[in-house]
């Protein structure tokens, strides 16, 4: 099995980033105390000079490494998506763009259950839709979507959509996702709807209506009819956004349903503190950070997902 690339998104050198700096405390205190019974008094002297480790993306010195790394995350997404009950049958797929061909994309086999998936599973696919690296087919639809997807759009590193349950049942009304908690500001218009559902996606023309109805720079869309599509920078990040999403879908359906008008009926926060927040919690590392809890669960749960 091959080891997971350490995970070594936190030194306790350097000065704190702009993201780190807005959002956690990393400042060690000048109060001097010891903790009776449980350190000696040259223990606590330690204690208050062992450096505070600060969050960072990892960097890599080689691109085999990095492809390593990338499939290992994409992986333990699969297998996130299956624990979260996610998969259905051959629907669904996540690709990721090759670090050193850019034109190419790991994609996941066609008919292969998320939750057996092995970083060494993943097919390696170019834009005419032929298979590079791997044995197995691909799902003519996840081709069509996503190479949609990668060709308009450089900044998307990685591309998730599966028929999740809630995902899927919120796209039925054809339209966005309301701020109505900290967490839907997250996709505050920086996501869109696809209204016209056409069937199962074959042709490469209602690929590039779908990327069209995206837009070019949102992190998700909506597919009416269908369920939810999300990318991002980072593998991290494209798998948290569709995390969070489905989480929203299913908050807002219930709020619904529990309102007696509706979504006529739901308190929306401002728009201007709407958008406040989505800097925040919609910001390209928040989502980064915010998968990493995750990855170090599933990797400990399955580490046969590395392989």
């Amino acid at each position: 099995m091959s080891p997971p690339v350490t995970n070594a998104e936190s030194s306790s050198q350097g000065t704190p980033s702009a993201h780190t700096q807005r959002t956690a405390i990393f400042l060690r205190s000048s109060r001097k105390i010891i903790l009776t019974g449980s350190e000696t008094e040259e223990e606590a002297k330690a204690a208050e000079n062992v450096p505070i480790k600060l969050p960072k993306q990892i960097t890599f010195d080689d691109v085999h490494t990095q492809r390593v790394h990338m499939k290992q995350k994409l992986a333990a997404g699969f297998r996130l998506l299956a624990k979260f009950g996610w998969d259905e049958g051959v629907a669904g797929h996540m690709t990721l763009r090759d670090p050193e061909y850019p034109d190419l994309f790991w994609v996941n086999a066609f008919g292969q259950y998320f939750g057996h998936i092995k970083a060494s599973d993943l097919v390696l696919v170019d834009h005419s839709g032929a298979i590079v690296r791997g044995n197995r087919t691909v799902n003519k639809a996840a081709f069509v979507i996503h190479e949609a997807v990668h060709r308009a759009r450089s900044d998307v590193i990685c591309a998730v959509h599966t028929h999740s349950m809630y995902g899927k049942t919120f796209s039925t009304f054809g339209r966005k996702l309301l701020p109505i908690s900290q967490d839907s500001c997250a996709f505050y218009n920086t996501h869109g709807v696809y209204d016209d559902f056409g069937g199962i996606v074959y042709d490469k023309e209602e690929g590039q209506r779908l990327v069209n109805a995206m837009g070019p720079t949102n992190k998700a869309l909506i597919l009416k009819n269908h369920g939810i599509l999300t990318v991002g920078k980072t593998v991290d990040e494209a798998i948290w956004w569709f995390v969070c999403m489905e989480r929203c879908c299913q908050s807002q359906l219930l709020a619904e349903a529990a309102s007696p008008d509706g979504y006529k009926g739901l308190s929306l926060i401002s728009d201007q503190v709407a958008e406040q927040t989505a800097k925040v919690l919609g910001d390209s590392l928040t989502g980064y950070a915010m998968f990493q809890p995750m990855y170090e669960m599933i990797i400990k749960e399955q580490p046969d997902c590395l392989e």
